[in-house]
This record gives structure tokens, C-alpha cells and sequence, in this order.
């Protein structure tokens, strides 16, 4: 796979609009877009807690909360991802490239949401489990909702987006009352939360990938997990060995380059950014070129309409470069 695509949010409140840009501009790998301008139950929290299996909650002064029953709120995060998938299988009805939808990973879930009784779920080892388990039942039946909705599709994509990873594993995430900070989870029980999300999505025949825009990433830890491919701004990646053992070891890396806001940039620049980074890790052109994917370096919300399109544009045209210049020297 070489490509260019978004790693998921759009600006504005038009799903058509944004499917329409999508469709023009990423060429073979298309998405489901986010809006989460429509409010929370659009948003990345929203979303993800509209996929989970027997788990409800709805929105409270604070965020969202879980096992308050199921209210308006958490009603409508359901319907608005029924309805965009709705209008996604309309104007995609004909897309045989591989498509990608997103979900917010149990980790960021956990740092994000509240227990019944408050604080986030983070604080507590069975709750985050719970969850996991949860968002891994969901999951199941909403990959195969969409493998049904796109049956021209090449491969269906699940990327789980882990932003708050870092804080978690680090005991960064805050307490309620904002004075203190939850304990570290330890990587072996990220790695188990991490795998019943991975399992499920593969079971359910799709490809897991991970997106994360934080810094220090833990690579080693989300490819054994059994991630595919790792998705990471490449501005506050320092590429070292753990990088260059991983991706030797078959795990894909997708450099997020193109700015996620109005920007004054160029292709071969952000082409350059590329290369120089598979360089360091010790990989030429050929090598890297058909295993990575270029995107934003996070999501779109944030960006003017035009940038929006424009930004989807210099993925698929930096990565379109980075696959012909290799195919010269082919020659």
C-alpha cells in the first residue's frame, strides 16, 4: 500500500461535503470522516462510546460518563455514526481501494471518561478492563457492518487512535480535582488492553493500525500489540532503533507531515521530510516507499475547508512522488 489519506477529523458540519473533498482528493485510500464541530457526540469520545457493546452513559457537565444509564445524549452519538455511514455507503458505493474508519482506543478512552461514581476510568483496573472488553465486543459487529456497507472495498482499515497513551503509561492524566495525577498504567497491561482491541478488529477481518500525534511514542509496545502499521506526526518522532527494529521486523509506519492547520508549505519539502526521516532509520526509497502512507499529522478539524482539501491533496502528492521516483531509478 502507497498512499496518501486523512487520519480521520474534517472541518465543518457537512459529511456529504466532506466525503465529496475526500473522494476527490486521496485517490485510492478513502475514510470515514469525523465532524466533531457537530458537538460531542461527534467528536473522537463520542464516537468510540457509540461503538461499545453493552456499555452506556451519556454526557454530563464534566464529559462523558459510563454507567449512568443511556441518555439523549449517548442516543444521538449512535445515530449520527449510523447516519454518516448511512451517507459514506452512498457515496462510496463504487470504492475498491481500501477504506478507513477510526476509533478512539481503550487507553484514551479510559483517560477521557468518567466511572459512575466520577473521576475517569483510568484510576480503576477492573473499569478499564470493562471498557476494553466493551469497545472489543463493539467493535466486532461495527467492522462487520462496514465490511457489508463496502463489499467493493479492498481491504477495510481500522485505525485506532491512542493520543493520550503517552500520559497514561507516563501517570500524566490528572484527578478530578486537578491537583494530582492517576497512577501509570504499566505496559503489560496496556499491551493486554491493546491486544483484545487488536484481536477483535482482526477476527472481524479488517487491518488494525494505530494513529497516535503525541510525542515519544511507545512503538515497540503498539507493535507488539500486533498493530500493522503505526501512524505518528512525524515532527515529534526522533527516529532511533526501536523505529528502524520495527519496521525491519514488518511493522508499516505512516508519517503524518502534511500540517493539520493552514499552513504555508510545499511538496517537495514535505517530501524531503520524508526521505530524510526512512534515511535515518536506514531505509532508501525502495524499500520504504510501498510500506508507508502519508497524512496529515493529525486530524483536520482545526483547518479551514480549503486547507482541508488541500492538505488530503499534498498527502496523496507527496506520497504519489516518493513511489515514482523510486519506480525511475527502476528503470
Amino acid at each position: 500500500m502507497s498512499s496518501g489519506t486523512g487520519v480521520g477529523s474534517m472541518p465543518g458540519e457537512d459529511v456529504r461535503e466532506s466525503l465529496r473533498i475526500i473522494r476527490g482528493e486521496v485517490g485510492d485510500f478513502a475514510f470515514v470522516p469525523e465532524l466533531p464541530a457537530r458537538g460531542p457526540h461527534a467528536g473522537m469520545i463520542g464516537r468510540a462510546l457509540a461503538v461499545l457493546d453493552g456499555l452506556e452513559g451519556d454526557l454530563q457537565p464534566g464529559g462523558w460518563r459510563l454507567g449512568v444509564g443511556s441518555g439523549s445524549d449517548f442516543r444521538r452519538a449512535r445515530s449520527l455514526l449510523a447516519q454518516d455511514l448511512d451517507v459514506a455507503e452512498e457515496m462510496l458505493a463504487d470504492h475498491a481501494g481500501p477504506l478507513k474508519v477510526q476509533v478512539t482506543g481503550p487507553l484514551t478512552l479510559a483517560a477521557n471518561v468518567e466511572r459512575e461514581r466520577g473521576d475517569k476510568l483510568v484510576a480503576d483496573h477492573g473499569a478499564r478492563r470493562e471498557l476494553a472488553e466493551s469497545l472489543a465486543a463493539g467493535l466486532t459487529t461495527h467492522v462487520a457492518d462496514v465490511r457489508r456497507r463496502f463489499g467493493r472495498a479492498e481491504q477495510v482499515v481500522v485505525q485506532v487512535d491512542e493520543p493520550s497513551i503517552t500520559a497514561v503509561l507516563g501517570g500524566g492524566v490528572p484527578t478530578a480535582s486537578g491537583f494530582g495525577r492517576h497512577r501509570t498504567v504499566q505496559p503489560p497491561e496496556a499491551d493486554s488492553l491493546l491486544r483484545l482491541v487488536v484481536d477483535a478488529i482482526i477476527a472481524a477481518g479488517a487491518r488494525p493500525v494505530v494513529h497516535s500525534c503525541a510525542a515519544d511514542v511507545p512503538v515497540s509496545l503498539l507493535a507488539g500489540a500486533g498493530f500493522t502499521a503505526i501512524s505518528f506526526d512525524l515532527g515529534l518522532a526522533e527516529p532511533d532503533d526501536g523505529w528502524s527494529q520495527l519496521f525491519e521486523a514488518g511493522t508499516d509506519l505512516w508519517p503524518g507531515v502534511v500540517p493539520s492547520t493552514d499552513a504555508e508549505v510545499t511538496e517537495s519539502d514535505l517530501r524531503r521530510r520524508v526521505e530524510r526521516f526512512f534515511d535515518r532509520l536506514g531505509f532508501d526509497e525502495d524499500a520504504s516507499a510501498h510500506r508507508t502512507v502519508v497524512t496529515p499529522t493529525c486530524g483536520l478539524a482545526g483547518a479551514s475547508p480549503a486547507w482541508a482539501r488541500r492538505a488530503l491533496s499534498l498527502a496523496q502528492a507527496v506520497a504519489g512522488a516518493s513511489v515514482h521516483s523510486g519506480e525511475e531509478r527502476d528503470r
